[in-house]
Parts: C-alpha cells; sequence; structure tokens
C-alpha cells in the first residue's frame, strides 16, 4: 500500500484528493480555475487530472526525466499536455502549470528536499514544455472540431489514422489526448494506421541519417559465423597482439584464402582492435602472415556480437588457420582515447556547470573529434561553454590516474558511476575513472591519465532535437590546430584592417557604423539622381483606352531605387500604370505599379511585366498591382516600352 493510501486511512477521508497535501494542490488549481471542487462532476475531472498530472510531472523531472517523443520522456510529455489541456477545459487560457509546480514543491518539500534544491529547473522545463504546446493547441485543437465535425456529417465513428498523425506530428497532440477527447464525442482512433504513419515517419528520419541495416543485410556470411566462434578482446593493454585466423569471407561466401587487391573479413582468435560500441569507432591497422599482408580499415561487431575486422589485402594471400600478427595503428588509437576520456570529462562538467539533470542523449568519438549529446531544455550561454572548457582543462593538468574496475551493475550504482542504466549490462560492468573528478561505466578505450589528453577545446554547441544539445570538441593536436587556425584567420583580419589583434573588434564595429553611414549617403544621392528626372517621366505620359500609361527607360538606377521611383510615380499619377526599365551593367531591371482603379479596368502588373521583360530577354511576374522582373538585353529596351503600350491596350476592358 502506497504512501499517500495510507494517509487516506490515517486521516479518515475517501480518496487521495482529500489528503491534507494533495487537497492543498487541488485548491490551488480549483483558485486558478475559478471552479469550485465538489459542484460539477465533470469539471471535477479536470481538477483532478491536473492535480495528479502536475505532481507526477514535478517528481519525475526531479528525478532526471525531460520531455520527448520516447520512453519516459513521452510519458512526461503526455502527463503535462494533458494537464494543459484540461486547464483550458476549465477555462484557463493563460500558462498555469508552473503555479501548480510550486504549490507541490510547497507541499512535498519538507518530505522530498530534492524538490526544493531543483524548483527552478522544474519551473523552467513546465514552463517552455507548456509554452510550446500553448503554441500549436489552438490550432491542433480547431483541426480536430473540424475533423469531429466531418465525422459527424458522414456518421462515421473512427478518425483516420493519418489525421491523428498529422495532430501528433504538425501540432504536438500525443495520441492519447486525441483519443481521449474523440472518446468525449463517442468516437475513437484508427490505431493500425497512425502505427504505420509512425513507422513511415521513422524510416524517412533513417533514410534522412543515411543510416542502412546494421552490417548490411542478415544473409551476409559474417553474420552466419558458427557461435562456437569467438575471439578474446586483448587491446584494453596491448596494441599488437599474435593470433590464428578462425575465418574468412567476402561479400558471398566464406572462403579459404583472401590474396591481393581483394577486400573481405576476417575473424581470429585474439584481437587488439576494438569493434565500434558505444559511440566509439572501431580501430584501423594491420594484419599480417608469413605469406600476406592486410589493412584492417575498420573493425565492428556482426548482428551476433562476434569482432568482425574489414580488410583489403595489400600483398600475398591471406588463408584460413594462418598465424597472423595483429597490429592496431597507435596514434590513432590514442587520439580515440584522448576524445574518449574528454568525453566523460565534459560530462562531468556539464553536471557540475549547468546542472545535475543533464544526462547523456547520445556521443560519438574518433581520432578527430568527439560529439556529445545531452538532455538540456536551452542553449548553453558563452560564460557557461568557457566555464566547461576551463573545468576540464583544469582537471587535464591536474593529471588524474584514469582506473577501470570490473564489478556487478549494483556496485556500480552505489560506487556512484554514471550510466544509462535504461541500458541492457552483464553481470560484470566495467568502470572507469578519471581520479574522483569522473566515474563512468564503459566498455571504450581510454588514457592512462588525463594529462595525456593535453588540451580541451569546445567547437560548437547547438540543438539537435527539442530538449537535446549537442556539443562538439577537440583535444591533443587536433585543438592546437584548431587555436592556430583561429590565429592565422584572426592574423588576416588585422592585415587586411590594418590594425592590432587587440583593436580588431574596434576596427571592425568603426568600419561597420562607417559603412553604414556611406549607404545612407549612396542612397540619399540615388534619391536626388531620380528625383531629378521624375519630371521627364512625367513628361511621357500617354492615353491608352483611358488609362494614363508612363513607360520609360534609364541608366543605372538598381532596383531597390528603381522600386522606390516606381512608387513615388505612381503617386504622383494618382491614376494610371508605371512601367520603368533600367539598364545596370549590362542587365535590364524592370518594375511594373499601377493604381487600384486601373485594375478594375482589367490592369495586372504581372501580365504586363511578363511579355515586356521578355522583349529584353527576361522573365517575370508579379501581382496585379505590382510586379518585378530582370532582363540581360538593353539595347531592346526601347522596343520594350513600345510592347507595354500595346500590353495595355489589350487588357483595358
Amino acid at each position: 500500500m502506497g504512501l499517500e493510501r495510507i494517509a487516506t486511512i490515517m486521516q479518515g477521508v475517501n480518496n487521495i484528493f482529500e489528503i491534507d497535501t494533495v487537497k492543498n494542490i487541488l485548491h490551488k488549481v480549483s483558485d486558478l480555475s475559478g471552479v469550485k471542487y465538489g459542484v460539477d462532476k465533470i469539471k471535477d475531472i479536470s481538477l483532478r487530472i491536473i492535480t495528479d498530472h502536475v505532481k507526477s510531472v514535478t517528481m519525475l523531472i526531479c528525478d532526471g526525466v525531460q520531455p520527448s517523443n520516447e520512453g519516459r520522456g513521452y510519458v512526461l510529455r503526455r502527463l503535462l499536455r494533458r494537464a494543459a489541456r484540461h486547464g483550458r477545459l476549465l477555462g484557463i487560457k493563460d500558462l498555469f502549470l508552473t503555479e501548480i509546480v510550486e504549490s507541490v514543491v510547497e507541499n512535498y518539500g519538507s518530505a522530498y528536499p530534492m524538490l526544493i534544491e531543483n524548483k527552478e529547473y522544474i519551473e523552467k522545463i513546465v514552463l517552455l514544455e507548456e509554452e510550446r504546446f500553448n503554441e500549436t493547441i489552438d490550432s491542433g485543437m480547431n483541426i480536430l472540431n473540424d475533423y469531429i465535425e466531418e465525422m459527424k456529417a458522414s456518421k462515421e465513428k473512427t478518425l483516420k489514422g493519418e489525421k491523428a498523425f498529422k495532430l501528433y506530428d504538425t501540432y504536438g497532440f500525443p495520441i492519447e489526448l486525441t483519443e481521449e477527447i474523440l472518446e468525449e464525442k463517442g468516437m475513437k482512433v484508427d490505431h493500425e494506421a497512425f502505427r504505420k504513419e509512425m513507422d513511415e515517419q521513422r524510416q524517412r528520419a533513417r533514410n534522412a541519417r543515411g543510416e542502412s541495416s546494421y552490417m548490411g543485410s542478415d544473409e551476409s556470411p559474417i553474420n552466419k559465423i558458427d557461435a562456437s566462434v569467438n575471439t578474446e578482446f586483448m587491446g584494453y593493454n596491448n596494441l599488437e597482439v599474435k593470433s590464428n585466423i578462425l575465418v574468412l569471407a567476402d561479400d558471398n561466401s566464406f572462403v579459404e584464402e583472401l590474396s591481393k587487391g581483394q577486400k573481405g573479413y576476417i575473424v581470429t582468435e585474439k584481437t587488439p582492435f576494438y569493434a565500434e560500441m558505444g559511440g566509439q569507432v572501431g580501430d584501423k591497422g594491420t594484419i599480417k602472415t608469413a605469406l600476406g599482408e592486410a589493412y584492417i580499415y575498420d573493425t565492428k561487431k556482426n548482428v551476433g556480437g562476434k569482432t568482425i575486422h574489414y580488410v583489403k589485402v595489400l600483398d600475398g594471400t591471406i588463408k584460413v588457420n594462418d598465424e597472423a600478427n595483429l597490429r592496431v595503428d597507435i596514434l590513432r588509437r590514442s587520439s580515440i582515447a584522448k576524445n574518449h576520456t574528454a568525453t566523460h570529462m565534459l560530462h562531468e562538467a556539464l553536471k557540475q556547470i549547468v546542472g545535475k539533470h543533464v544526462n547523456q542523449a547520445g556521443s560519438y568519438v574518433d581520432d578527430e573529434r568527439l560529439r556529445f549529446d545531452f538532455a538540456h531544455f536551452q542553449g548553453l550561454t558563452e560564460d557557461e561553454i568557457q566555464s566547461i572548457e576551463e573545468l576540464v582543462n583544469k582537471k587535464i593538468m591536474e593529471v588524474f590516474e584514469v582506473d577501470t574496475n570490473l564489478m556487478t551493475l549494483d556496485e556500480a550504482k552505489e560506487s556512484g558511476a554514471m550510466a544509462l542504466f535504461d541500458d541492457k549490462y552483464g553481470d560484470k560492468v566495467r568502470v572507469v575513472s578519471v581520479g574522483e573528478f569522473s566515474k563512468e561505466l564503459c566498455g571504450g578505450t581510454h588514457v592512462n591519465n588525463s594529462g595525456e589528453i593535453g588540451l580541451f577545446k569546445i567547437v560548437s554547441e547547438t540543438g539537435v532535437a527539442a530538449g537535446i544539445r549537442r556539443i562538439e570538441a577537440v583535444t591533443g593536436l587536433n585543438a592546437i590546430k584548431y587555436m592556430e587556425e583561429k590565429q592565422r584567420l584572426l592574423k588576416e583580419a588585422c592585415n587586411a584592417l590594418k590594425c592590432t589583434e587587440k583593436d580588431v573588434l574596434k576596427k571592425i564595429v568603426s568600419q561597420g557604423a562607417e559603412i553604414k553611414e556611406k549607404e545612407k549617403e549612396i542612397s540619399e544621392l540615388k534619391s536626388k539622381l531620380t528625383s531629378g528626372i521624375e519630371d521627364d517621366i512625367l513628361a511621357s505620359v500617354k492615353d491608352i483606352k483611358g488609362v494614363r500609361v508612363v513607360a520609360y527607360g534609364l541608366e543605372g538606377i538598381d532596383g531597390n531605387a528603381l522600386r522606390d521611383l516606381g512608387d513615388k510615380m505612381r503617386s504622383k499619377l494618382s491614376t494610371g500604370v508605371v512601367v520603368l526599365l533600367s539598364n545596370v551593367g549590362g542587365k535590364v531591371n524592370v518594375i511594373s505599379m499601377a493604381t487600384k482603379d486601373v485594375i478594375e479596368m482589367g490592369i495586372h502588373c504581372g501580365k504586363i511585366i511578363k511579355e515586356v521583360a521578355a522583349v529584353v530577354g527576361g522573365g517575370g511576374g508579379g501581382r496585379p498591382d505590382m510586379a518585378q522582373a530582370g532582363g540581360k538585353n538593353p539595347e531592346n529596351i526601347k522596343s520594350a516600352i513600345e510592347k507595354t503600350y500595346s500590353v495595355v491596350e489589350s487588357l483595358v476592358k
């Protein structure tokens, strides 16, 4: 029996909504909505839903869960959005959930001190999620109400899956929320069609990311290796190992040998090569036998977890049962190890500087850089990024020993090791510790001490999904190269600006202001230039079937100035059509404008421009009152002017 159930007995009440802590939260919802509890059974349901859901949401976020479209995060999002929707049903139009969160913390904070510590963070998450939903809920409800009316008109009871998916994908309506609203109307969702739409979206996402089935088709020979074949990984402590070749294969079948120039796959009894796993890329290197040599260009696991060396034979012949010498590319492995250990240190630095809620959402480590995805509700500030860099580099310089220990998962949790505890682990797990600074479950390769990393530099921080941020960073020599490139660019900027490094920002700001001032002067000069020819343009007015028409050719007036001049001429003309053509460096700008009264007589600037622009070797179009185009034959401007008159004549009703 839960504590709140016990409380109902101890306090002599009928349900959990009447116990003191929960009742206080419910009263807060009642006050905000202006709806008294116990008067209307339907509204009571909404009051209870908001109370229960916001209480649950507060606890979930405090435990590190963030809104997402998968797993626990999706449950959290559903609860939040359902609570927000029931607030609307009670007449609450403004954002209100954070006020309920405050009540939850007030009533449960003494029993759960973590709620008080994380109150500001919880409220930020709830506010951001409610704001996101608030942006689309009205549009979504209007769409759903239209669907409901359509179903009523056609006497249907089931909403089509593609329509339910549109509500989910475009308006952020969890399918359960759509179901609930339909159920209130005696209707339901076509779940099978909805799932089909979801599957198709996931496939589109996989295609967009360029993903393919792991290790190719399951029919590949490397995925049919006998279960008795096992490879012992020796690569934590050895980068060169002698071993027998157990299996050879090409893309089509198992083979007895691979010859010079052939690509294939090799499985050995032992290997120092790390197979791609846990975000760390596979090793590269060489394999030599008495009769041949091959380059190992990748190392991966097959679907059965066997370590597969991807090879291209460089010389001679490689045969099954040959004794081979396997040697990992040492420099590449060293760079990977630096990046991997730095990733662990970055994770801990994020927790210390940004907040304990920061959890890993993905990572990728190779020899050039590291990428770390993490759960956080907003982009990092420049100060936060700088603080993270400084902390990681400080710990690098403290030269912490990097230790690894095997222990049970429970022991790892008790030791404070960070892990993706939703993942599946074996009886024993490997815990990697960077001094007392960082401790994580990890099967990857690492440096012996943090000092080997040398330098850590963040190169970017971006958003990759709602609530997910990404940091990319470089270490060691790659970090030095990155800084050297920045220094080179700074020197080039200084040379171009003719200033010292310390004055470069001041110089850029100064020149930017100067450019704006010059642009203003140029604009004023162009305005004066065009104003001088306004009378000449007006003098060219012709009357075509009762419509006043101005068609005029100019030199050196660019697009913006031509539009401004066109506006002025239309205004001065009062009624009629203006067509201006300007030769600018061998290109023709064309603009057409018309007053409202002549549009009613049949004039359409888009149609005029289409035919006039064709004369100067161009094309374009636009609205009845304004259109523009470009051309490449300025020598035909006079002919285009004559064309204007004939087109206008043909359009006038």
